[in-house]
């Protein structure tokens, strides 16, 4: 997998080994990281502006690491984990940077773990990498084939599934969050699918009060997260 910008290379680059490759634009300048690339002794190749604009899509600042695919973690793992009263599930989200962003907020709230289904998701690539903002190694993100077979699975260990739904639901802040929880944030536009929600526990809504009717995935998660970890003080 290859990530791009200099902050995502600064985090990488405290942590060498998993570096592939490093592609500089010629003349970059960042004495930072030509610092931490040295200290590396790791092998630079240099590219025209042109050059890495085709390599990257146009959004690199200088600078491409090559570096080996998310290694994604297994839902049993978590399961019986005892770090993992609070976890997070993402039905189908489209955007890289919502997920990116999920990622830092749950990092911040101390939650370690999200559930994608490998399907129909954005999976982790380079720009989750670099909206997460150097957090994603401190996640374990586990990719399953059905949700809802996930769903049972942490029914069975005692989670409580909370759905974010806009219909049938009851205000976010009336649900007591003191037990085993599991949110599930929708797809950006459609929400979460309807199997999904005939599957949860609770289904809760984040009251409007201007003339949108939604709010973004990452910032509903934000809000979520935060509720639930309010919730258990």
């Amino acid at each position: 997998m290859d990530v791009f910008g200099r902050n995502v290379a600064k985090d990488l680059l405290k942590n060498p080994e998993k570096i592939k490759k490093i592609i500089l634009q010629d003349n970059f300048s960042d004495k930072d990281i030509i610092s931490l690339i040295e200290k590396s002794n790791l092998r630079v190749e240099y590219r025209s502006k042109r050059e890495m604009d085709d390599l990257s899509g146009g959004v690199h600042q200088g600078i491409i690491l090559t570096i080996p695919d998310y290694q994604y973690k297994d839902l049993n793992s978590i399961i019986n984990s005892n770090n993992d009263d609070v976890i997070v599930i993402l039905d189908h989200l489209e955007d890289p940077h919502n997920f990116g962003a999920i990622i830092r907020t749950c990092e911040a709230a101390g939650i370690h773990s999200i559930i994608i289904p490998k399907d129909r998701q954005v999976q982790v690539n380079s720009t989750v990498m670099k909206t997460s903002a150097g957090t994603l190694d401190s996640m374990n993100i586990v990719s399953v084939s059905n949700i809802v077979n996930s769903l049972e699975q942490l029914k069975k260990a005692g989670y409580w599934i909370v759905g974010t739904a806009l219909e049938n639901s009851v205000d976010y802040r009336e649900v007591d969050y003191s037990g085993k929880i599991a949110i599930i944030i929708g797809n950006e536009g459609s929400g979460i699918s309807q199997l999904v929600s005939r599957n949860c526990d609770f289904l809760v809504k984040i009251p409007m009060y201007g003339t949108t009717n939604s709010l973004n995935a990452s910032v509903a998660a934000g809000i979520m997260i935060y509720e639930v970890i309010r919730n258990r003080k």
